[in-house]
């Protein structure tokens, strides 16, 4: 008890003793409890991680894990000495400093974050070596562009909680961004239009596509351009803008292949045979392990000739193949008729003279 009177009778800068003692043991506590977490806590958090197979808890784990000790210093200081009745321009330094070491490491932190689901969604899908750089020079090339935003936001943050006026400053970043953005907007559309596709990925290398009026297939995806190569063989270069606002049809993303005709006999066909020709089509498609059958269906009375519908699917969106195994079910069907004498009907017209 004596100690504690003697330090609430001892006065140095406005506090006394049992104040400066309060804050020092706030101080120490904070420290301890930093101190705690970070070796118990997080030790505890690594094992469970271990035990899940997403990689998210271990990023989040080794981001907390390299907050260093001065920022626990700077934060623990901050905390303990606030209930003290400070000199204003000790209290100014201590408050910005504990701004700039708030706002550095909440960029710090951020920068990893993005860069961590910069990686994960675009390096996905890597197609070979050249793919992988043109993907990372993308993220090395938006990584930046985040960081100088966030380092300019920072600054920003800190001059404001200095009591600096930043409004000024401000609009002239607005209006300078302005006039770069005017200057540089078709190198710039370019630019975002490839992230875009490096990022949302509606197609990959290799990809057969038709973006407007021209198809072919992807050769490499740049950060201006695009090349595709079309069926005559040769090359196309189309700037990015054109892709990302156009409607692009991905023909490598099918799973299967749809395929719909009709079919028509002549007239004078027996009703049996009609009955008939359902299941005879409907064997020669189940035949082929790639197709699948779904109908064939007696639809119309046309002008010249009954007309059956057949619908059917092949299983994979090879081109090559859904060409062979359509011509095997075409001639299957063809020789099938042949043998049941089942005429294909043609165009024709009788006319009639009522003497």
């Amino acid at each position: 008890m004596e100690l504690i009177n003697y330090l609430k009778e001892f006065q140095l800068m406005g506090n006394n003793g049992w104040e400066y003692g309060q804050a020092f043991l706030w101080f120490v506590g904070l420290m301890f409890i930093f101190k705690v977490f970070k070796v118990v806590i997080l030790a505890r958090l690594k094992q469970l991680s271990k035990k899940t197979e997403s990689d998210v808890d271990d990023f989040a784990i080794r981001m907390v894990n390299e907050l260093k000790p001065p920022f626990y210093l700077v934060i623990a200081f901050y905390i303990a000495i606030r209930p003290l009745d400070l000199n204003e321009l000790f209290g100014k330094i201590v408050f910005g400093l504990f701004i700039v070491i708030l706002v550095l490491q909440a960029i710090l932190t951020a920068q990893k974050i993005i860069d961590y689901i910069l990686e994960r969604k675009i390096l996905k899908n890597i197609e070979d070596v050249e793919d992988a750089q043109n993907k990372r020079a993308v993220i090395k090339l938006l990584s930046q562009i985040v960081k100088v935003i966030l380092w300019a936001i920072g600054i920003l943050m800190v001059l404001s909680n200095l009591g600096v006026d930043v409004t000024s400053l401000v609009a002239g970043l607005g209006v300078g961004g302005i006039a770069v953005a005017f200057a540089l907007q078709g190198v710039l559309g370019d630019l975002f239009a490839s992230f875009s596709i490096f990022i949302d990925q509606p197609f990959k290398v290799g990809d057969y596509v038709q973006a407007g009026t021209e198809s072919g297939t992807i050769k490499k995806v740049g950060m201006k351009t695009s090349r595709i190569q079309t069926l005559n063989g040769e090359e196309l270069v189309v700037p990015n803008t054109d892709i990302g606002s156009a409607r692009v049809r991905n023909f490598s993303r099918m799973e299967k292949r749809r395929v719909e005709y009709n079919i028509g006999v002549v007239y004078g066909t027996s009703s049996e045979k009609l009955k008939e020709i359902p299941e005879m089509i409907k064997k020669i498609v189940e035949k082929e392990k790639d197709a699948s059958f779904s109908r064939v269906r007696f639809t119309t009375f046309g002008d010249s000739s009954l007309i059956f519908e057949v619908l059917y699917h092949i299983n994979k969106s090879d081109y090559d193949l859904f060409l062979e195994v359509q011509e095997k079910i075409n001639l299957g069907i063809y020789e099938e008729f042949e043998k049941n004498r089942i005429e294909f009907a043609f165009p024709t017209q009788t006319v009639w003279i009522n003497k």
